[in-house]
């Protein structure tokens, strides 16, 4: 049996994806969490195979909590499960050690193939994914201006975006104060803002928050 963990903050997402795998004959769920921190400590307990995982999430969020799993046991297997399909997401994820990508939109039987496919050692990338990559390598343009950040920087990016202070982005992410301070006006730079409001409102233009979180 393939043992199961099941990472989102949303309630019906988890049910639905356990429903699913219910019916599987080598999958089994060990647990669910509804935030990275959750899921930290689950992991340690139950010793999963397989971490599927959402990406926005309150705390940590998916990229963190996937970089600080793998700290836990570095033999985890974790597939990203979200509704980002556009770059830099799934490039920031598989950099942090994830094996796969799933987008919400996939069909059962891809997530079913995903988790025996990690669990053997190799990466799975969802047909959409996929597709998009490969359109988006072809195109030979950058067309959205969060690919340029680096993997700590979408981190704090994506914590600003959620209302976090400065305070507790620096206890979460382990940082000082200052370097989180730092790390927020070199987005403003790169990104051409001068807020958080104008960062927020820029990646919910390009989908890089949820609308409703």
């Amino acid at each position: 049996m393939i043992k199961v963990v099941l990472v989102d903050d949303h309630q019906l997402v988890r049910s639905g994806i356990r429903r699913l795998l219910d019916d599987v004959e080598d999958i089994t769920v060990v647990g669910e969490a509804s935030s990275g921190e959750e899921a930290l400590n689950l992991v340690k307990q139950s010793r999963p195979e397989v971490v599927l995982m959402d990406v926005n999430m309150p705390g940590i969020g998916g990229l963190e909590a996937t970089r600080k799993l793998l700290r836990i046991d570095e033999n985890l297997k974790i597939i990203a499960l979200t509704v980002h399909v556009d770059e830099p997401y799934p490039s920031r994820l598989m950099e942090a050690g994830a094996l796969g990508y799933l987008t919400k939109g996939c069909d059962e039987s891809e997530i079913v193939t995903a988790i025996r496919t990690v669990q053997r050692g190799e990466r799975f990338i969802g047909a959409d994914i996929a597709r998009q990559m490969a359109l988006s390598g072809l195109s030979g343009k950058n067309k959205n201006p969060f690919d340029k950040l680096s993997q700590r920087e979408v981190q704090v990016m994506m914590m600003i975006t959620r209302g976090h202070k400065v305070q507790e982005i620096s206890d979460v992410l382990c940082l000082s104060p200052k370097t989180v301070s730092t790390y927020r006006y070199r987005l403003y730079e790169k990104l051409g803002v001068e807020n958080d409001v104008e960062l927020t409102h820029l990646a919910l233009r390009h989908d890089m928050i949820d609308r409703i979180q």
